[in-house]
């Protein structure tokens, strides 16, 4: 049966390259909250923006259980911030007897701003579509982000 990897880290830790490697590795779909939100609605959402990233993940993990049961492993790349997200994610695979296995990308705050630094100079040029973290939200970012604990992850990355 196919399985879902949860990759979980701070905004900018390198999730979603990881999770382009595993997909190759893994034969597997990424679903990612931001590549959706990006590819359909303003990215300046305002106070809505958490709303529809909400709504998104719901989708997605929905979308995840056609993918397994069509025999496609799954890699969700969305961050997995709260404990809370993280438990919620885990019940709701492990109820429906589906392997899931959460990777933690772990890396330094001096790692972490050259990253945001590397991110902002790609946005602002137009190489990339992510978001531009200003430190506005790099603070906001920082402050919702619970590192878990080692027994709640299966592959703990150091970077």
């Amino acid at each position: 049966m196919a399985k879902v990897i949860l990759i979980c880290g701070r905004l900018c830790s390198g999730k979603s390259t990881y999770a382009g490697k595993l997909r190759k590795e893994q034969k597997a779909v990424i679903l990612s909250v931001d590549e959706v939100m990006l590819a359909i609605l303003d990215p300046y959402l305002g106070e809505r923006h958490d709303e529809y990233a909400d709504r998104t993940q719901k989708f997605l993990f929905d979308k995840s259980l056609d993918l397994i049961e069509a025999g496609v492993n799954v890699i969700l790349d969305w961050g997995f911030w709260k404990k809370s997200a993280r438990a919620a994610a885990a019940e709701f695979y492990k109820s429906r007897n589906i392997e899931c296995e959460f990777h933690y990308l772990d890396i330094s705050d001096e790692v972490w701003k050259q990253r945001i630094e590397k991110r902002n100079n790609l946005v602002s040029s137009g190489s990339s579509d992510a978001y531009f973290v200003d430190e506005n939200l790099a603070e906001k970012f920082e402050s919702l982000f619970e590192k878990p604990d080692r027994n709640e992850i299966n592959i703990w990355i150091e970077q």
